[in-house]
């Protein structure tokens, strides 16, 4: 087994199917890889590196016995075992949405959650904009436009996008502004 992992590089692709689904991560028993003598594989895939779209339980991603592709990120020398990423072989959609996004561009959206600072909104699939309680563009004495409730459909102004940190501020739009 170590002698496998030895020769595996960061970067790599390998192939499996996934053995055992745990709270903490995902097991693979990889194609060309010997058994672990003690976990279900020799690959371990952890939550965050599932997929990039945000999710509760791991089986809205993955299935035991689902076949699957993933890139080597590190051999684990304390665990001994491979260390993969299934959401490195797959589109970065916070990417996607930030080459095609420009701030000032008015997008309509649904709110998803409502936060004691504000409310998310759903801009695309799995890209969410925080409309915060702050970012009212009403004159002054106006009825806030920010009230909104889980489910509304509201147009709002992409404020801000920031790649290090993967998010997305919004604001309502100008009364003027037409979307």
């Amino acid at each position: 087994m170590w002698a496998f992992l030895k020769e595996l590089r960061p970067g790599q692709r390998l192939s499996g199917t996934v053995a055992a689904i745990e709270r903490f991560g995902v097991f693979v028993a990889l194609d060309e890889g010997p058994d672990h003598p003690v976990f279900p594989g020799v690959g371990f895939i952890t939550m965050p590196e599932l997929t990039w779209r945000w999710f509760q339980d791991p089986s809205e991603v993955i299935s035991v016995g689902q076949y699957i592709t993933c890139e080597l990120l590190a051999f684990d020398t304390s665990n001994g075992e491979a260390r993969l990423s299934l959401r490195a072989t797959q589109p970065d959609p916070f990417r996607q949405f930030a080459d095609h996004t420009r701030v000032g561009q008015v997008v309509d959206g649904t709110v998803t959650q409502l936060v004691p600072f504000g409310a998310f909104v759903r801009l695309a699939d799995g890209i969410e904009g925080l409309l915060h309680s702050t970012d009212d563009n009403t004159t002054p004495g106006a009825p806030s436009r920010t009230a909104v409730e889980v489910g509304d459909h509201v147009s709002v102004t992409i404020a801000a996008i920031d790649l290090q940190r993967r998010r997305v501020a919004v604001s309502r739009p100008c009364p003027h502004v037409r979307p």
